[in-house]
C-alpha cells in the first residue's frame, strides 16, 4: 500500500495511504510472483536482480498506470525496472505490484510511484492546512512491501541493528506487521516517510534480501483473493488451513460446455478444456482444480507418491497431478474427481499436508531469526 499526505517538516510522524493496481492490457501483465531475489546472484551491487511485491488498492493502480499507460510506461523507460499488478479479483480490494529490476532500479521505481500518487491524489478529503503555513511542508508517502516471513531476521539483524541502521539511514519509519498474511508465508513491512526516504530505505532493504535470497526459497506467496472460489459448484468451505492454494469448482452437470475459466493462484486467469474424467452419466461426480505452488508439490506427492497415494485412498477421489506448470507462475494443477464428499475430504486432506508443511517451514525460519538475534 502506498499512502500520501503532507506534514510540516518538523513532524517525525509519517502517514500513509496509496496504493496500485494495472487495467486494460496491463492488467497482469507482470505477475513474476514467483521469483525472489536470488537468480544470477554473485556479488552485492546496485545491479544485482531484486523482485520486489507490494501490496496496493485499486482505486491507486489506476494512477500508476494512468491513461492509456502513460506513468508505468514512463516509469519503465526512466527505471529500467519491470512493472505490472495481478488481475482484478471481484470483491477484493488489494491488489500486488510486482517490480523487477536492479535495487537502485527497484527502490527508484518505488519512490517515483509514491511521487505519482502524491502528485494525484485519491482521497475525497480537503489537503490539511498547515498550523503556520510559513514553515516548509514535507510531503510523506508510505508503501507497503510483502517480506518472505524467513527473511525478516535478514532485515530486523540481529537485536534489531540492521532495521535501526536501515531507519537511521533513510530517516524513514518502518513498522513490521506480526502476523503474515492468509494464505502465505509473507508479512507486511511498511515504509513511511518522505520521497527520498522511501527510495533509500527501500534500497538499503533490497540489498539485504539480494545478499540473503536463500532463506526466501520456498516462500508461499500472498494473493488476495475472495473467501469463496469461483466455479459452478459450492465451493469448498471446510476449516481448511492456510496455504498458497487455489481452488475452482465444476459438476458434471455442466460438463458440455466446453471450457470454463478458473482462478490460479497469481491472480491470473486462464482458459482450459473441462476433464472428462469420469461417465457424465453420474451427475453425483464433481471436478475440483486446485493450483499448488511449484515448491510445495513434492510435499503433497511424497516420496515415491505416498502421499498422494494415500489422499486418493481415504478420500476416494480420483486426483491427477498436471505434468508441467499451467502458467508462469510456476504452479501445478491438481484434478480431483469424485462426489462432493470425497472432494471435500481430499481437499481437506491436501490442505492438511500444505499445512504441515508450511509449520515446518516456519519453524526453520523462527530458527534462523533467533540464531540472527543472539
Amino acid at each position: 500500500m502506498i499512502n500520501s499526505t503532507s506534514t510540516t517538516a518538523s513532524s517525525a510522524t509519517a502517514t500513509a495511504g496509496a496504493t496500485t493496481n494495472t487495467k486494460d492490457e496491463y492488467d497482469g501483465q507482470y505477475e513474476h510472483d514467483g521469483e525472489q531475489a536470488r537468480e544470477g546472484v554473485e556479488g552485492l551491487d546496485a545491479d544485482s536482480p531484486l523482485t520486489l511485491r507490494a501490496l496496493v488498492s485499486t482505486k491507486e493502480a489506476g494512477v500508476i498506470i494512468g491513461k492509456a499507460g502513460k506513468n508505468v510506461a514512463d516509469l519503465r523507460d526512466q527505471t529500467g525496472v519491470k512493472a505490472g499488478v495481478s488481475k482484478v479479483v471481484q470483491g477484493v480490494h488489494d491488489r500486488v505490484l510486482t517490480v523487477s529490476g536492479s535495487v537502485e532500479g527497484v527502490a527508484k521505481a518505488f519512490s517515483l510511484i509514491a511521487q505519482t500518487l502524491l502528485e494525484n491524489p485519491i482521497t475525497s478529503s480537503p489537503p490539511t492546512t498547515p498550523v503556520n503555513p510559513l514553515r516548509p511542508v514535507a510531503q510523506t508517502s508510505s508503501v507497503r512491501l510483502l517480506i518472505s516471513h524467513n527473511l525478516m531476521g535478514t532485515i530486523i539483524g540481529r537485536q534489531g541493528l540492521k532495521i535501526k541502521h536501515i531507519q537511521d539511514t533513510s530517516s524513514a519509519r518502518m513498522v513490521a506487521s506480526k502476523d503474515m498474511l492468509p494464505q502465505s508465508t509473507e508479512r507486511v513491512v511498511e515504509i513511511q516517510g518522505t520521497i527520498d526516504a522511501i527510495r533509500i530505505a527501500i534500497y538499503e532493504i533490497g540489498k539485504c534480501l539480494v545478499d540473503d535470497w536463500e532463506r526466501g526459497v520456498g516462500t508461499v506467496l500472498y494473493n488476495p483473493s475472495a473467501p469463496r472460489a469461483a466455479g459452478s459448484g459450492p465451493a469448498y468451505t471446510s476449516a481448511a488451513p492456510t496455504t498458497g492454494a487455489r481452488t475452482n469448482t465444476t459438476s458434471n452437470s455442466n460438463s458440455n460446455s466446453g471450457s470454463y475459466t478458473s482462478r490460479t493462484g497469481n491472480g491470473s486467469d486462464f482458459t482450459r478444456p473441462r476433464p472428462e474424467a469420469f461417465s457424465q452419466n453420474n451427475a453425483n461426480l464433481r471436478t475440483q482444480e486446485i493450483s499448488i505452488p511449484a515448491d510445495m508439490v513434492g510435499c503433497i506427492i511424497g516420496k515415491g507418491g505416498s502421499k498422494i497415494s494415500e489422499i486418493r485412498r481415504l478420500s476416494g477421489s480420483r486426483i491427477s497431478i498436471a505434468k508441467v506448470p499451467h502458467d508462469d507462475s510456476g504452479e501445478r494443477m491438481f484434478t480431483i474427481v469424485g462426489t462432493l464428499e470425497a472432494n471435500e475430504k481430499a481437499l481437506y486432506l491436501l490442505y492438511g499436508q500444505l499445512e504441515a508443511e508450511k509449520d515446518k517451514r516456519l519453524n526453520m525460519a523462527e530458527d534462523h531469526v533467533e540464531d540472527d538475534e543472539e
